[in-house]
């Protein structure tokens, strides 16, 4: 009787994702240093905060690196899909960081708006300049990769909110410089920490939904059994459970009823082949006989 190994994992560009998180890591602790820098020599609050923003960037990046890293760690008698799950409760970590950020950069607007302060509009447009084209690359490092993996969507969010803070800064800023209408910063705030909390919103839905062994989003539970029987070998289908192993492989598990045991492994192994063509990368199958099935608790 044959084989069939449906155990094949395809984590696409993992050398160059772990490459766009170094780099990332990298580029973003740097700016924190010298945004850090200038914010205590130019005794800017706008600029220390956002540097303490863009370090729990760089706390986020380095947490997803470490789930990336975890991911390849062999499977144990204890831990029998290894540490894959890490990747899942990470990226709802990070969507949960993202909120903290947005609720910070919530209550400093306000509180801008409440107490305007004077600051010096030229040097903070050219700091957040800087952040710009840090972010927009380490953005763009991720974008191929951002819809293959929640990890890499994180990461691309993360990055991209940091550019549209520095953007709404460098804006700030030259209106200041020509204007001190000290106003347009919180109000510029305010705008970007809306348009960050729409677009991390999906991001904690979907990181949510696989922490609690939801069907990923795209795999559709009525097409997987519809798919399933269009062999006309299956002649039922009980006990579907489909579920992420992690945030880029997914599980299923399904009592297949057939009418002989004759062809069962070679069924079975086209199953699980076609299962793979739908993104399902674990298929666990239990071929009975009708009648076999019971409701409950089964012998």
């Amino acid at each position: 009787m044959g084989h069939c190994h449906d155990h094949i994992h395809h984590t696409p560009h993992v050398e160059n994702i772990n490459r766009a998180f170094i780099w990332g890591i990298g580029l973003n602790l740097a700016f924190v240093i010298v945004e850090a820098g200038a914010g205590l020599y130019l005794n800017s609050l706008a600029l220390l905060s956002d540097a303490g923003h863009n370090l729990s960037d760089v706390v986020s990046l380095i947490l997803a690196l470490l789930a990336f890293r975890l991911m390849k760690v062999k499977a144990s008698v204890n831990y029998t899909y290894g540490y894959k799950k890490s990747t899942i409760l990470v990226s709802l970590l990070n969507a949960i960081i993202l909120l903290v950020a947005v609720g910070v950069i919530f209550s400093e607007s306000i509180e801008k708006l409440k107490n305007p302060q004077p600051i010096e509009g030229d040097a903070i447009a050219w700091v957040a300049g800087i952040g710009i084209l840090i972010n927009a690359f380490t953005a763009w490092l991720f974008f191929k990769d951002r819809k293959h993996d929640l990890n890499i969507k994180g990461a691309y969010l993360h990055m991209a909110a940091d550019t549209l803070v520095s953007v709404g800064v460098l804006i700030s800023g030259i209106i200041i410089q020509y204007t001190d209408w000290y106003m347009i910063d919180p109000i510029i705030g305010l705008i970007v920490a809306i348009v960050i909390l729409i677009s991390t919103w999906n991001l904690l839905h979907d990181s949510l939904r696989l922490s609690l062994d939801g069907v990923p989003v795209g795999i559709n539970p009525d097409k997987i059994r519809t798919l399933l029987l269009e062999d006309n070998r299956v002649k039922e289908i009980h006990h579907l459970h489909i579920w992420a192993i992690s945030t880029t492989q997914t599980a299923l598990t399904a009592h297949i009823v057939i009418n002989s045991f004759s062809d069962s492994q070679n069924l079975k192994c086209h199953l699980k082949e076609m299962l793979r063509k739908a993104n399902i990368q674990h298929a666990t199958l239990e071929m009975e006989l009708p009648g076999e099935h019971c409701e409950g608790n089964c012998c």
